[in-house]
């Protein structure tokens, strides 16, 4: 029987359904997470030590990232036992001398590996292995952001909730930002589609603090 294939989903693309037991019992989805943003990341194993490091550090973030509408949902292609385990262990590790924290976010036993399929997770080498992934997907199912780690390297957890604030910012203002922009930043406004448009907002830029434009299709303003 020739086994199914799958195309990795591309950032704009609805979020891959599944329906799969987790370390907090069944999850169906994403319909289970339907009007919140999600951090969907895989893991290549339980019991290793980046991903170790990775877990301690999104359950110091969980609050950080509920305050944001945002749930945390991990994977890799282990079993709920497996997962559980690593979890009680993890709870006895102090690391950097900030406390021991309990994984308040569910991990999903694919030992299957139809959900690391669908998602494009599995590794080229160890093929029973899912890559360091993460996708951040929005309220509407939809994948904003896509992130692809090597084995040795551990994830910059900074920089997935900046994305998120980022996207956020997007949405709820039509705007882009810059180069290592943080909130509070003044953000990129959309480049002009025509000549009135790129002069009316140079003439309204003299008289508003608030705006900075450093050419006709590169401008910059302040957003609550």
């Amino acid at each position: 029987m020739e086994e199914k294939t799958y195309a990795m989903p591309m950032i704009g693309d609805p979020a891959p359904e599944f329906r799969s037991m987790t370390t907090m019992g069944k999850v169906n989805f994403p319909e289970d997470y339907k009007g919140h943003w999600v951090i969907l990341f895989s893991h290549p194993a339980d019991f290793t030590p980046v991903c170790t490091t990775e877990f301690i550090t999104f359950a110091r973030m969980a609050d950080e990232f509920e305050a944001m509408n945002c749930k945390l949902l991990g994977l890799s292609i282990d079993s709920v036992h497996s997962h559980l385990a690593w979890a009680k262990s993890i709870e006895n590790i102090d690391w950097k001398g900030e406390g021991c924290v309990k994984l308040p976010f569910p991990i999903i036993a694919d030992i299957s590996m139809s959900v690391a399929k669908k998602y494009g997770m599995l590794q080229t080498i160890a093929k029973t292995q899912t890559v360091r992934a993460v996708f951040v997907i929005d309220p509407e199912g939809i994948i904003r952001t896509i992130l692809y780690y090597p084995m040795s390297t551990g994830r910059n957890f900074d920089e997935i909730k900046r994305i998120i604030q980022s996207l956020q910012v997007h949405d709820e203002h039509h705007v882009s930002t810059p180069a290592d922009w943080r909130p509070g930043d003044p953000v990129v406004m959309p480049a002009p589609l025509t000549l009135e448009v790129a002069e009316d907002r140079m003439k309204e830029a003299e008289d508003n603090p608030d705006m900075e434009i450093y050419d006709w299709y590169l401008g910059f303003k302040k957003v609550d």
